[in-house]
């Protein structure tokens, strides 16, 4: 069942649907100002602080986010710490790096309460040479490829921005806390049937260098991490779909 006929606050006698936008942050002052300002007016951000040591938590905190500490590194438990903290009834993940807009995420909290999709996957397209590392994108199309083999799904990107509905999220039992969170997030939203969408959005030069793809220990960590994730049996529809879906 549809959230709401429409996820617009300023629609005329519709109820507004409670929106988080999680941001997991770890060591990311320089870009927290330009993700916070494109932060949609009357959703809450919700910057996951994963053990900064430049002042990102403070920085966050004074610009109106709400902070959540999760001292357990890991992309992934950030996310679920996020997703813990959540009581929206759409939460939506973007990355805190100023690679992505998270303006941007409004038509996809508009499809998920609208009903169109109970998941919506940001498709990034580069907007600038050396956006997206060579051998990162090459690692993504292949996931891509693996993830259809295991799924079915025709996706072109297991990208970090997204939007789905927090009760739906906490009923899919997410247990990877490391950079399989988001790879697993999608097989298991599969292994439910649930309507899974791209959109295209820009991706701009991330501020700052990356944890993941902008080291080879990172990018080995990450394909060891999502490997692990693919090789899980698939699980029962009824074992993990959320209650009201």
């Amino acid at each position: 069942m549809p959230l709401s006929p429409s996820a617009d606050p300023d629609a005329p006698g519709v109820r507004a649907v409670r929106v988080d936008v999680v941001l997991p942050c770890l060591d990311e002052a320089a870009a927290l100002p330009w993700v916070l300002e494109r932060v949609p007016q009357g959703w809450r951000a919700v910057v996951v602080d994963n053990g900064s040591t430049d002042g990102s938590a403070d920085i966050a905190r004074s610009l109106g986010a709400t902070v959540v500490h999760e001292p357990r590194r890991g992309f992934g438990a950030a996310c679920h710490a996020g997703l813990l903290a959540s009581d929206a009834d759409v939460v939506c993940f973007c990355d805190c790096d100023a690679s992505l807009d998270p303006g941007l995420l409004r038509p996809f909290v508009r499809d998920v309460a609208d009903g169109a999709a109970e998941m919506v996957l940001g498709r990034r397209r580069p907007q600038e040479h050396g956006a997206w590392p060579a051998h990162a994108r090459a690692g993504n199309v292949a996931l891509a490829r693996m993830l259809r083999r295991r799924t079915g799904l025709r996706l072109h990107d297991l990208g970090p921005m997204r939007a789905a509905r927090r009760e739906a999220l906490l009923g899919l039992g997410l247990t990877d806390r490391r950079s399989g969170y988001p790879l697993q997030m999608v097989v298991r939203a599969a292994d439910a049937g649930w309507r899974i969408e791209e959109r295209d959005v820009p991706y701009l030069p991330r501020t700052g260098k990356s944890k993941v793809t902008g080291t080879w220990r990172g990018t080995w960590h990450a394909v060891r991490d999502m490997r692990a994730v693919l090789a899980e049996p698939p699980r029962a529809a009824a074992s993990i779909r959320a209650e009201g879906t």
